[in-house]
């Protein structure tokens, strides 16, 4: 096993790996087919072979489908592994139906997740979104007591505001929280960032390319099947200014001898010793470029000019982030 660079998850979490797995684009999502399973299967075993023990999911990725294949993957290394799942979302034929957040249902999801993971104990779990549907200090105090029964070792949360955040950890110590950060998605360095860094959370990035926007390979108009039509940042003019900026990122990637995915990348780790890129892959071959992008290093000048190039709003239309 290489070494990582090594975080501690939270204020008294244990050492995970820099870089995180995201394991959500190994099942079908947005009505796509389904990658190859003995490859994803691989991508899971070879990045554990290359200290990535962060691995990301979904009990609803898939309808379970991602669980089953994460358990065949750390059958037998189950040590190597910090497993991360997140719950709550309800999806029928593929379409999103709404969340459940209740107590009842929370003890339902963990008993699923642990069968098809093949595992005792899931090492983060946390709600996928709060809706206000349900009362904060039920959601986390019902996952909170999945602690005290060994199901669970530590808590996290995802997609919530930073008053919701104060709210979960006065419950129960919060160690992750899972949001989507990019250069071109900044909204959550305004207020959830420095409440997450003040009560010593760990975040969890995803997205960090928002979307594939930031990879420098997104050409207009995009195919008429592609999911991203849905969201106003990849319509019309919004795309053709974006991917205006994006020539900006894919210049100076150039320059460094980086590819545009891989300075994305970068930047996130750069914005902290308490951020973890979480980054999808579905295939062994996208292992090496994402884990270079660790140590990728800026100077002043370049930070600079990263941060008032792709300020917040630069990136014109909205995404499923802006929900």
């Amino acid at each position: 096993m290489k070494n990582i660079r090594k975080i501690q998850l939270g204020k008294n979490g244990p050492l995970v790996s820099k870089l995180g797995l995201g394991c959500m684009r190994m099942s079908s999502i947005w009505g796509g087919s389904t990658p190859d399973k003995k490859e994803s299967i691989a991508t899971i075993n070879e990045a554990l072979d290359l200290g990535i023990n962060f691995l990301n999911t979904g009990d609803f990725y898939g309808a379970g489908h991602n669980e089953l294949l994460i358990g065949k993957a750390i059958k037998g290394r189950r040590d190597d592994a910090f497993v991360s799942v997140k719950f709550g979302a309800i999806f029928h034929n593929g379409q999103a139906l709404g969340i459940d957040l209740r107590p009842i249902a929370i003890k339902n999801f963990i008993n699923y997740s642990l069968t098809r993971l093949g595992i005792e104990t899931i090492d983060l779990y946390q709600p996928c979104r709060m809706d206000n549907s349900v009362p904060v200090e039920d959601i986390i105090g019902t996952v909170a007591d999945l602690v005290k029964e060994g199901k669970v070792r530590y808590i996290g949360v995802s997609e919530i505001t930073a008053e919701q955040l104060r709210q979960a950890n006065s419950i129960y110590p919060i160690s992750a929280l899972e949001i989507g950060y990019s250069l071109a998605d900044r909204q959550i360095e305004r207020e959830l960032l420095p409440v997450a860094k003040e009560l010593d959370i760990t975040v969890v990035a995803f997205a960090n390319t928002a979307e594939g926007l930031l990879t420098g390979e997104l050409k207009a108009p995009l195919n008429e099947n592609d999911y991203r039509n849905h969201f106003s940042r990849f319509q019309g003019d919004n795309l053709m200014h974006n991917l205006e900026k994006v020539e900006f990122l894919k210049q100076m990637a150039g320059k460094k001898g980086i590819s545009p995915t891989q300075l994305a990348i970068a930047w996130v780790k750069e914005q902290g010793d308490e951020i973890m890129p979480l980054v999808s892959m579905s295939r062994r071959s996208r292992l090496p470029e994402n884990m270079e992008a660790l140590d990728i290093v800026f100077t002043p000048e370049e930070m600079n000019t990263l941060n008032t190039t792709f300020a917040v709003g630069a990136i014109r239309g909205e995404t499923y982030l802006q929900r």
